[in-house]
């Protein structure tokens, strides 16, 4: 009757063992506390040779200094360096070289390639120096050779761990990085879909109430209720824009999206890096919804920046024209009479994102050669003006 509770109990205890073996594996603080306590243990092999052969400590004495050496693991992490000048001490006094393993490591570990290096090599130095000296003791290389392959292969394979451990350090942070860059990624596309739901639905209903609540108004045209008609209508529209100013302002970074005001200076920094820029914008059109002057600054920005990929130091002509209800933006450059040296780095996707963005305002794009000149050319609808 007791086999059962006792076996029970054995099982809970080894799984709440397992749970906090395992939390404490991945706290750092915890790791270097056991790091310390396994490099006492095995300095702690050492204790009887110090005690009778290697210096005058007594047994306690040298348990204590052996705890405070390994104590120095605790900072391994913060100050590799530190623990690393530790261990040559104690490579030097007590000829102990177990701590300068776990110091190589560290060093490897948390500062890389080039500090292992210089590592291994202080350590071999200061070792040699140690050798040539009375008093190194015959267990630790009595002749040169056993000297070299007891002491150099400790340093260099430390040290060498400690870089391997390094490197997948940086490829596990590579990947959490990456990570953290697709899951925002993921979160901005949604966003991004939720904001033309947004938009479409909505919109589309408030067109609709617009359309009906015109309809009503003019069926109840004599009545009391016209004016009620009439300013529901107008309410819808106004919605209707303030959703589009939502929409078009809040880009992905918060921002409001730059309209026609922010193209002069997109002229003026294509004319520093050597494509000068002509530019006639229809006073008219700075009435534009931000909708289309979005739409108008997307396409300048994207023929500029084509401009100077594909034909350097060429003047662009800009125009920005509205008429009979309708904005026109034209954009043209001469073609170059070389071909560039190398071919221009580009992702070819810049045409198709700035026909997109004239198709969504119900807009006709086009664009390519047109006898020695490249032209762009967008034509729209104006919609309401402000």
């Amino acid at each position: 009757m007791r086999t059962l509770p006792a076996a029970q109990a054995i099982r809970q205890a080894a799984a709440t063992a397992g749970r906090l073996g395992g939390r404490w594996s991945r706290e750092p603080r915890a790791l270097d506390i056991l790091t310390a306590l396994s490099a006492f243990a095995l300095m702690s092999l050492d204790v009887p040779g110090l005690a009778e052969a290697d210096n005058s400590l007594n047994g306690p004495l040298a348990v204590l200094a052996l705890a405070a050496g390994a104590s120095s693991l605790l900072v391994r992490r913060r100050a590799p360096w530190l623990t690393y000048a530790v261990a040559l001490f104690y490579l030097g006094w007590l000829h102990e070289l177990t701590l300068a393993q776990f110091a190589l490591y560290s060093l490897g570990r948390y500062r890389g390639r080039l500090a292992g290096a210089l590592g291994v090599v202080g350590y071999v130095a200061f070792a040699y120096v140690m050798f040539n000296l009375p008093g190194w003791p015959v267990h630790r290389g009595d002749t040169l050779g056993e000297f070299s392959s007891l002491v150099v292969p400790i340093g260099v394979l430390a040290a060498g761990v400690g870089v391997a451990a390094n490197r997948q350090d940086l490829v596990r942070a590579l990947e959490a990085q990456r990570t953290e860059t697709d899951t925002l990624h993921a979160v901005q596309r949604e966003r991004t879909r939720i904001a033309r739901d947004v938009h479409d639905f909505v919109g589309r209903e408030l067109t609709l109430l617009s359309v009906r609540s015109q309809v009503l108004a003019r069926r109840a045209e004599g009545g009391p209720f016209e004016d009620d008609f009439e300013e529901l209508s107008e309410t819808a529209r106004s919605a209707h824009r303030m959703l589009n100013e939502i929409i078009v302002q809040r880009g992905t970074d918060g921002a409001p999206t730059p309209g026609l005001a922010a193209l002069p200076e997109l002229a003026e920094r294509s004319g520093r890096a050597g494509s000068p820029v002509d530019l006639l914008i229809d006073g008219a059109a700075y009435r534009l919804s931000p909708l289309r002057q979005a739409a108008v600054h997307r396409v300048v920005q994207e023929c500029l920046t084509n401009a100077a990929k594909h034909a350097p130091g060429e003047e662009v002509s800009v125009r920005v024209a509205l008429q009979d209800g309708r904005l026109q933006i034209t954009v043209s450059n001469p073609l170059p009479t070389m071909a560039p040296s190398s071919a221009p780095i580009s992702a070819g996707t810049g045409t198709t994102g700035m026909a997109e963005r004239i198709r969504a305002v119900g807009g006709t794009f086009t664009a390519g050669p047109k006898a020695t000149t490249y032209e762009v050319k967008a034509t729209l609808s104006a919609g309401e003006l402000s």
